[in-house]
């Protein structure tokens, strides 16, 4: 099969059978197998009976539908366990992203050899406050921390080979930064392609101020997880022993000098007096915490299961 096209979605029930037809045309005038796998987020409107009228029109269309709303990347993740295509596309629900994208993307995964294209929407038709400016300002914050020199990280039409969705681990909001994702997961062959951005046709956007705050929160995971996520006692133990031994040679001048002016007949205050012993202290004991959060890190990634982060009420094969 050419290609599995992703596209989860939340209550986008008007935009599904013009999408769908927007894609067949493309799928068809350029001779694609396919599969469309429409994964519903929890929607509240008819957007699964949608999706299942058009399955019973089209066999290429597949469904999964959430028993709630868990997630963007979450149902990304359930996308890319179920996609079969030699190429997969991710797009959004709500005609936003162009179908007629899609052949020059997969021809750079097959012919340019790419192992990621990311869409970059360099022209925009969103608020200028309250989705370009946070959207600017994650890029930057992005290409900062991850190295990874993409100027649209969170543009949802992307191209993978099947081999590079199937080996990261969606979760939390991470869908924005797959493409660092993949670079932690050692595919180094990632572009960028100028895409089309059209205005929203149907419904209203899905983005908050929540997602603005819980993208750099995830940053900062990504950060972390991509330098120390395999050694966690490499920075907490490091950070720990380092503190502990500042804290205890504190601790042991206090106490030498204690003892030096005993020893010279000196006026000395008690140990238990002397502010700095307990800032030395605390030092030490915030130093063994560090040390102990390591140590427990590196155990429970040796014993850390699998567990499922959500529930499909339904699926259509």
């Amino acid at each position: 099969m050419n290609l599995s096209i992703v596209i989860p979605l939340l209550n986008e029930q008007e935009s599904l059978p013009e999408l769908h037809n927007w894609i067949v045309k493309v799928m068809t005038s350029h001779n694609f197998s396919y599969e469309i796998l429409f994964i519903d987020d929890g929607s509240t409107d008819a957007s699964w009976q949608t999706i299942e009228q058009l399955s019973n029109q089209n066999s290429n269309v597949k469904g999964i539908r959430f028993l709630k709303n868990y997630g963007k990347s979450q149902a990304l993740h359930a996308g890319f366990a179920k996609a079969q295509g030699d190429v997969i596309i991710t797009m959004d629900a709500d005609l936003q992203d162009s179908p007629d994208e899609i052949p020059e993307l997969y021809n750079l995964i097959i012919k340019e050899n790419y192992d990621l294209i990311s869409g970059w929407k360099k022209k925009r038709y969103d608020s200028v406050l309250f989705k370009n400016f946070p959207s600017k300002l994650f890029n930057w914050a992005a290409r900062k921390t991850s190295g990874v020199k993409l100027n649209d990280f969170n543009c949802g039409l992307k191209a993978y080979k099947n081999e590079v969705i199937k080996n990261i681990e969606v979760s939390g909001e991470m869908h924005r930064y797959i493409p660092v994702l993949a670079k932690n997961a050692g595919y180094s062959k990632i572009g960028e392609k100028v895409v089309i951005h059209q205005a929203r046709k149907y419904g209203n956007s899905k983005f908050g101020m929540s997602r603005f705050i819980n993208g750099f929160l995830d940053l900062i995971t990504i950060w972390f997880l991509s330098k120390f996520g395999k050694r966690p006692m490499h920075l907490f133990g490091a950070l720990g022993v380092l503190m502990f031994v500042i804290g205890l040679l504190a601790a042991g001048s206090i106490g030498f000098m204690k003892l030096w002016k005993l020893y010279h007949h000196e006026p000395a205050i008690l140990v238990t007096n002397n502010p700095w012993f307990y800032i030395a202290l605390t030092t030490m004991i915030i130093g063994t915490q560090l040390f102990l959060a390591g140590f427990l890190g590196e155990i429970i990634l040796r014993t850390k299961n699998n567990e499922e982060r959500y529930k499909i009420s339904k699926i259509i094969e």
